[in-house]
């Protein structure tokens, strides 16, 4: 063996034993912090300071962010690990620091090194927080028709404009906001920039949106009225750069959802399972009923197919390969697998499925959101096919 493949070999056992420390505290804090209060917040929609408390101490806020910038520094692979973990139990405390690291994304790939330098440090500890401000009244899955404009001033930029369902939004405190600096341009998305925004004057919350599911986590509506932000705010100190720059951060936003459904899948499998065991009908465990047995099945392959999507996307964006197809393949089929296996186990439960007492209605509720959010399963399927097109040429 070379010294160059023993040094190879050694720092992959690093890395092995580094995740699986990182995974066991996260395995702990989920069961001790995070599983005892996810029915109680999730009923109040209560957003869960405490918990935001104990990510920012978890370098969750920072998980993805590389560590001269103060964060763990941690793979796609391992962060969607890390992300199916806590989603097996309640899914909706990754979109806080989700959104929030898609912003963090688009800094460190394409922002200036002064930018990455006064942003990232305080994105890794959770001193500034927030997330992306794509979506607007009229506009969400077709980001070319927002209609939020950036005007050039001397030294800044003045923003006007509305978004809508804004992951972060309310409590947030610095989001990355897409804006029109050019609406003459044709095609459209070459007039687009992306400005880093701390609230301020100018920079309101208009309301937070009441939702069936994905509560206690603040999904808001934000309002620009004349909002100065610097120039050097800019992302990558460039005009009509900002559509590219937030749909390369979004590949690792697929990411995460993908993960989430297959934390989510894998959940309600494991819930289904359980209550299959204890709950009884015509004097033995419902679990050895053929019907119930078949449903298990079928859950519990669509969980696992789920997962093995969501680790060949992130593999691919470890690489710094196109991973477009596979982060669309893993979020389409794992958001769906989140769906049909929380329906599934609610059909095990039977009629307890219905109560709050349970689980597993709030898994059925916070599902859909997955087939909806960074970009619908519809346009996930029209990517998947566009590239299949593309990569046979």
């Amino acid at each position: 063996m070379t010294n160059q493949t023993a040094n190879i070999m050694n720092r992959m056992q690093d890395n092995i034993e580094v995740e699986r420390q990182i995974l066991e505290s996260i395995d702990k804090w989920v069961e001790k912090e995070v599983k005892p209060i996810a029915r109680e917040y999730d009923q109040a929609d209560e957003y869960p300071e405490q918990l935001v408390e104990q990510m920012k101490e978890l370098g969750l806020f920072g998980a993805t962010i590389s560590q001269e910038y103060g964060g763990l520094g941690l793979s796609a692979t391992t962060y969607a690990r890390v992300v199916m973990r806590i989603a097996q139990v309640w899914m909706a405390p990754t979109g806080i620091f989700n959104s929030h690291l898609i912003m963090a994304n688009c800094v460190e790939r394409h922002g200036t090194d002064i930018q990455k330098e006064r942003f990232l440090p305080r994105f890794a500890t959770g001193e500034l927080r927030g997330g992306i401000g794509l979506t607007e009244p009229d506009a969400g899955t077709d980001l070319q028709g927002i209609r939020t404009t950036a005007t050039r001033r001397e030294k800044s930029y003045v923003i006007n404009g509305t978004k809508t369902w804004i992951t972060n939004g309310v409590q947030g405190t610095c989001l990355a906001i897409l804006t029109k600096t050019d609406s003459t341009v044709c095609p459209a998305h070459k007039g687009m920039s992306l400005f880093l925004c701390e609230k301020g004057d100018g920079f309101t919350v208009g309301k937070k949106i009441q939702k069936l599911g994905y509560r206690a986590i603040d999904s808001g509506e934000l309002i620009f009225q004349d909002f100065q932000v610097p120039c050097d705010n800019l992302i990558g100190g460039e005009e009509g750069r900002g559509f590219h720059q937030i749909v390369g951060g979004l590949e690792l936003g697929r990411i995460n959802i993908a993960a989430r459904g297959a934390g989510m899948a894998e959940g309600a499998t494991k819930m289904a399972l359980a209550y299959a065991k204890d709950r009884k009908t015509f004097q033995k465990p419902i679990v050895e009923h053929q019907a119930i047995q078949l449903k298990l099945a079928e859950m519990s392959t669509r969980a696992e197919a789920a997962r093995l999507l969501v680790e060949q996307a992130a593999k691919k964006f470890d690489l710094n390969e196109r991973c477009d197809l596979e982060a669309g393949q893993a979020k389409y089929f794992a958001s769906e697998s989140a769906v049909q296996n929380s329906l599934d186990a609610m059909r095990v439960f039977g009629g307890y499925s219905y109560s709050p007492d349970y689980e597993i209605e709030r898994f059925y509720r916070d599902a859909p959101l997955l087939c909806i959010g960074e970009g619908t399963n519809e346009i996930q399927r029209v990517i998947i096919a566009k590239q299949m097109v593309a990569r046979s040429d």
